[in-house]
């Protein structure tokens, strides 16, 4: 179970693990070993989360999700399989965590008196500055 929060776990068989070969520089052991991992959860498919809990997602982290409703995340940057699968798999639950945190509504205030006063001051500087940078032609010019 990948435990996203304290109320959503989701099964390991609604994930799919993928190793492939690693990018980039490495030496010798990069074009051998398969340690990159590629974690897809199947969001639409998901029996884990709630209808309102997947459009959630679906609007939070529109620009991961494929357009089958695949979510991937991928780790390379460990030297072994194990721990780039550790790290794909925190990595998606944070990813869910975060989508699935409940914003808090914002509470409307109004600014205090002394925030008003220094605001008028600051535009009368303002304008003051502008004032002066423009030079009017006088009648001898």
């Amino acid at each position: 179970m990948l435990e996203v929060s304290g109320i959503v776990a989701i099964p390991e068989w609604e994930l799919t693990l993928t190793a492939s070969r690693s990018g980039g520089p490495g030496g010798q052991n990069v074009n051998k070993v398969a340690t990159r991992v590629t974690v897809a959860f199947d969001l639409a498919r998901s029996a884990a989360l709630s209808e309102e809990q997947k459009a959630r997602v679906r609007t939070r982290l529109a620009s991961r999700i494929s357009r089958d409703g695949v979510l991937r995340v991928v780790s390379q940057r460990h030297r072994t399989q194990a721990a780039n699968r550790r790290a794909a798999l925190e990595r998606l639950a944070e990813l869910l965590r975060s989508a699935l945190a409940e914003e808090t509504p914002r509470v409307p205030t109004r600014p205090s008196p002394a925030s008003r006063e220094r605001r008028v001051v600051e535009k009368k500087l303002h304008s003051l500055v502008k004032a002066r940078r423009s030079r009017r032609p006088s009648p001898d010019d």
